[in-house]
């Protein structure tokens, strides 16, 4: 659930024109002993800010946050208190180091959170910092993260995800509770408002940003623990459990594992999914 995602269509399909090459390092199919860090792969609506705050309850999953969303860099960047350029920028490598410090828990594993565009962006200033594995995804994470693995994090009721992403967008609402996200709880006092073509643009966008991480994945011979928000959202526990478990992490004892953001659905997301299901016909 990223604040104010309004990534509405593929750009560009980043992975045409690309050289592929083999990283074996990147991801087997099974945990290694132990990862430096991991990303949770996801698009809008995919309970995305509740499982980040599931896995940094743990103590040993990081600080997950989605500090590589393009529009918040900068307001990371100002609580990090990153140096500014004369032309008020900062050095990505800076902006990186200041990320990984920040998601960072005490046994050195750091977490993040990508939807898709996100991923494009990231390895894009990452090429600018390591030119010479400019094209190489996978290789470039490494570079700067260390022994990656990956979350895809995924809905099977596309539909009911594209009403939530619609009044997130009209309502300017993305999750309510948290734990020091930089942005996306505020709203915009609007109440929200049927709109069958919004869903189905919606629904549209879905499918093809949940096919553009296969690709992405295929690419670079990523094999990824797959979540969906079905599971989380019936036991948040024994997922967030079965990701550490990925990981490679264990949950040190006595540690609860502990919901830090509240269900946003309620009767009128109910409401819209039967109305539109009925004027589809």
């Amino acid at each position: 659930m990223d604040a104010g995602q309004t990534v509405v269509s593929i750009r560009r399909n980043p992975i045409a024109g690309r050289a592929r090459v083999r990283w074996d390092a990147v991801m087997p199919s099974e945990p290694a002993d132990h990862v430096d860090s991991y990303f949770v792969c996801a698009t809008p609506r995919t309970g995305s800010s509740l499982l980040l705050g599931l896995l940094e309850s743990t103590g040993v999953a990081g600080r997950p946050q989605a500090y590589f969303r393009a529009p918040d860099e900068p307001l990371w960047a100002d609580r990090w208190r990153i140096p500014r350029t004369a032309g008020g920028g900062f050095d990505y490598t800076d902006y990186v180091d200041a990320a990984l410090t920040a998601g960072r828990t005490d046994n050195g594993v750091f977490g993040a959170k990508l939807m898709w565009g996100t991923m494009d962006e990231v390895v894009g200033k990452l090429a600018a910092v390591h030119p010479d594995l400019a094209g190489h995804d996978a290789a470039l994470l490494e570079r700067a993260f260390g022994r990656t693995r990956f979350v895809h994090l995924r809905r099977d009721d596309v539909l009911a995800q594209a009403v939530s992403w619609l009044r997130a967008e009209q309502t300017a609402t993305w999750f309510v509770g948290g734990n020091g996200e930089i942005s996306g709880s505020a709203g915009n006092g609007r109440a929200p408002r049927f709109d069958a073509a919004g869903i189905r643009h919606f629904v549209d966008v879905i499918n093809e940003h949940d096919a553009a991480w296969e690709t992405w994945f295929t690419s670079w011979q990523i094999a990824p623990y797959v979540v969906r928000y079905e599971e989380l959202d019936r036991d948040m526990v024994a997922t967030t459990r079965g990701i550490l478990d990925f990981l490679g992490l264990r949950l040190p004892p006595g540690r609860t594992v502990a919901a830090r953001h509240r269900r946003q659905a309620d009767d009128l997301n109910r409401q819209w999914i039967t109305r539109y299901r009925a004027e589809q016909g």
